[in-house]
C-alpha cells in the first residue's frame, strides 16, 4: 500500500489552485510503492501523478530529486517531468507533507521480465548515465558501503532470529566487501533502485523510468549491478544468464563498460545484493506488526548474495568480450 497520508477533495482542490492545469475531474490513490503516498489525478489538462513525500524522504533533498527528473526529461529521457506551480517552484505542501505534481507515463512494469525487458532497462540506465554528465546536482549515497556495517550492527545477532546463521554470514560478507570494493571507476548520478516496478514498458519497448528518490552519486557500474540483481534472477533465485547478457548488451549499446568496470562486476553484484538484504533485514526486524508498510523478505537478496559469493568471472553474467 502506498497511501500513508490520505487527502480530501477539498485539500486537493486547494493545492491544485496553485497550478494552471484546469478543473479536477477525479483522483485515486496508487497502491504501489513503499516510500511515499501517490495519487493519479485527472484534470482538464490531462493525467498527472501527485506525490506526498513521507518522513523517510528528507525535504532538503527534494530539489535534487525533482531537479534530476527535470534535467533528464529535458534531455528527452522518458521519466516524469515535474510540473511548475504558479510561483515558478515545483514543491508545495499538502496534508502536512511536501508534495509535487509530475507528468504521467504510459506503460506498465513487467511482472515476469523477459530478456527484451532486461535489454531495455540496460539501455535506459546507460542513457541516463550519459545524460547526467552535465547535471550539476549532487547527493551522497546514504546506503553506500561505509553505511552497511553500521546498519547491520543495529540488527546484530537478531538476524539469526530471521535466518539461522545470518549474523555470522553477514559479518563475513561485509569483511570481504570492505577488502575488495572498487573505488576508482567512472561515477556520477545513478538511479540506485531500478527494480522492475520502477521501469515501464509498452509491450517489450521501454516507455519510462520512475521513482528517483534513491538517486545519488556513485559508481555507474554499481547501478548496473543493482539491475542485474533485480532483473536477472528467476522465482527460484537462480541467475538467468540469458537475461544478464541481454541487460549488459543493452547497456553497452549506449555506453561501453571499461575493462575495470567489467572486472569489478562480481564484487559490485555482491555488494548490491548485500545492501538490499541488509535494508530488508533491518525493516523486517524493526517494522512493527500491523504497520502500513509491507515488509520485504530479506531471503530473496540473501539468495542473490550467496550466488554472487561464488562468482569471480564477469563472463558468468553473460558479458561478451
Amino acid at each position: 500500500m502506498a497511501v500513508y497520508t490520505d487527502i480530501t477533495e477539498g485539500q486537493l482542490r486547494a493545492f491544485l489552485s496553485d497550478y494552471d492545469l484546469g478543473e479536477l475531474l477525479s483522483y485515486r490513490g496508487i497502491a504501489e510503492g513503499v516510500e511515499n503516498s501517490n495519487f493519479i489525478v485527472h484534470l482538464d489538462g490531462g493525467e498527472f501523478i501527485l506525490t506526498l513525500y513521507e518522513k523517510r524522504v528528507n525535504e532538503r533533498e527534494l530539489p535534487f530529486f525533482v531537479g534530476l527528473m527535470d534535467h533528464l526529461a529535458g534531455k528527452g529521457f522518458a521519466c516524469p517531468k515535474p510540473v511548475q506551480r504558479s510561483d515558478g517552484g515545483v514543491i508545495g505542501h499538502l496534508a502536512g507533507r511536501p508534495a509535487a505534481m509530475v507528468t504521467f507515463l504510459e506503460g506498465v512494469w513487467p511482472r515476469e521480465p523477459l530478456p527484451a525487458h532486461c535489454e531495455g532497462v540496460g539501455e535506459a540506465l546507460a542513457t541516463m548515465h550519459l545524460h547526467v554528465g552535465d547535471f550539476d546536482g549532487t547527493r551522497r549515497n546514504g546506503l553506500a558501503l561505509p553505511d552497511w556495517r553500521p546498519l547491520f550492527e543495529q540488527v546484530g545477532d537478531k538476524a539469526d532470529r530471521v535466518i539461522e546463521g545470518l549474523a555470522a554470514e553477514s559479518r563475513s560478507m561485509l569483511d570481504r566487501l570492505e577488502a575488495e570494493w572498487p573505488h576508482d571507476l567512472p561515477s556520477g548520478v545513478i538511479h540506485a533502485d531500478a527494480f522492475p516496478d520502477n521501469v515501464f514498458f509498452l509491450g517489450d519497448r521501454f516507455s519510462g523510468m520512475i521513482d528517483f528518490y534513491f538517486a545519488c552519486n556513485d559508481l555507474f557500474a554499481y547501478d548496473v549491478a543493482i539491475a542485474l540483481n533485480a532483473w536477472c534472477f528467476d522465482a527460484d533465485h537462480r541467475f538467468d544468464r540469458q537475461k544478464g547478457a541481454a541487460l549488459l548488451a543493452g547497456y553497452q549499446r549506449a555506453r561501453a563498460l571499461s575493462d575495470a568496470e567489467k572486472a569489478a562486476l562480481p564484487a559490485l553484484c555482491r555488494g548490491a545484493a548485500t545492501r538490499f538484504m541488509l535494508t530488508r533485514l533491518y525493516d523486517w526486524i524493526h517494522t512493527p506488526d500491523g504497520a502500513t508498510v509491507t515488509k520485504k523478505d530479506p531471503a530473496q537478496p540473501l539468495a542473490w548474495m550467496r550466488h554472487h559469493a561464488g562468482v569471480s568471472d564477469p563472463g558468468a553474467y553473460g558479458l561478451s568480450e
